[in-house]
């Protein structure tokens, strides 16, 4: 019987689709390249597994000992004596310049750069200005934050034991740091946004700010919430900046009366205090390891909050 068209196209089909599945025939390139990526994989979880189960074999020890007596108790030179209370406090008003500072400029900038600004050579070059000084090395940043809020800040205070190095030059240092990966995520946030969207908004006589809060903005969401717990989370466990800038390093046993003189005055924070316990006598070990996982749990619970606020935001819109 001779083959019908209809016949003849099924096989040269079902031919193609042989071939693109490799019917027949074994593909041991793809098999190999597969199980070296299944390799890094799980060498990859194997090192972290393995950071982990040191970190918590040894701090947990010292968390069930001294229970909430570790995280509230200030600094201290005797390692029985010594707890995280004064860092978890710093660490986390330290997010807050982070959150209040960054994160509407870093969103606010990238909007314009992406939303409003014409592709011209100036628009371009700070484009090219920002991701530069994303890679720039974190140490770099505290020199800044020297060289210009300490600085400053002392000029405003005065001499005394903080001047310029307190908690507001060290918040206003990691604000700037993480403001160029702010602004780089939520411009790809934004830049994802399909041009569909805008084009249906503009078509029933939506105006451009109206196009961006109402059509724009919801869309890229998600993708900013994200660019904003990462960069929040490389702020978090930042060291060297924090030191230029007035972290303290040793012993920190310090009241303050009010929040004002609190932001004036030195500070010191969680990873700041894992690198002083680190250089200390091995009595300190117990306490350095207990230190990481506090930083570790706060930056989860740090990162947990943030995801319900961007879960909640998403549902709200």
């Amino acid at each position: 019987m001779a083959a019908t068209p209809r016949n003849q196209a099924i096989t040269a089909a079902e031919a193609v689709r042989r071939s693109l599945e490799g019917a027949g025939r074994t593909d041991w390139r793809s098999i190999g390249f597969q199980a070296v990526l299944v390799l890094l994989l799980v060498l990859t979880l194997g090192v972290l597994a393995w950071l982990l189960v040191v970190v918590f074999v040894n701090g947990t020890p010292v968390l069930l000992e001294r229970g909430t007596d570790f995280l509230t108790s200030p600094l201290a030179s005797q390692p029985e004596r010594a707890g995280v209370g004064q860092a978890i406090s710093g660490s986390l008003m330290l997010m807050a310049f982070v959150a209040i500072i960054s994160f509407p400029l870093g969103i606010g900038a990238a909007i314009y750069l992406e939303e409003y600004a014409a592709d011209t050579r100036f628009t371009r070059l700070v484009n090219t200005v920002v991701r530069n000084l994303a890679g720039v090395p974190s140490i770099v940043y505290g020199l800044l934050g020297l060289a210009v809020f300490v600085v400053a800040l002392g000029d405003v205070v005065g001499p005394g034991p903080a001047s310029g190095r307190s908690l507001i030059a060290g918040g206003l240092t990691m604000a700037i740091l993480v403001l160029p990966i702010v602004i780089i995520t939520s411009a790809e946030a934004l830049r994802a946004v399909p041009g569909a969207i805008r084009e249906a908004a503009f078509g029933v006589g939506a105006t451009r700010w109206e196009v961006v809060r109402s059509h724009v903005l919801p869309y890229a969401a998600p993708g900013i919430f994200t660019g904003t717990i990462l960069s929040m989370a490389r702020a978090f466990g930042e060291t060297a900046p924090l030191i230029l800038v007035g972290a303290v390093i040793g012993g920190f046993n310090v009241r303050y009366d009010s929040i004002l003189e609190q932001l004036q005055g030195r500070y010191t924070a969680l990873p700041t205090t894992v690198y002083d316990w680190a250089r200390k006598p091995a009595t300190f070990e117990g306490n350095v390891y207990a230190a990481i996982v506090v930083l570790i749990v706060v930056l989860l619970l740090v990162n947990a909050l943030a995801i319900y606020l961007r879960n909640r935001f998403e549902r709200r819109w």
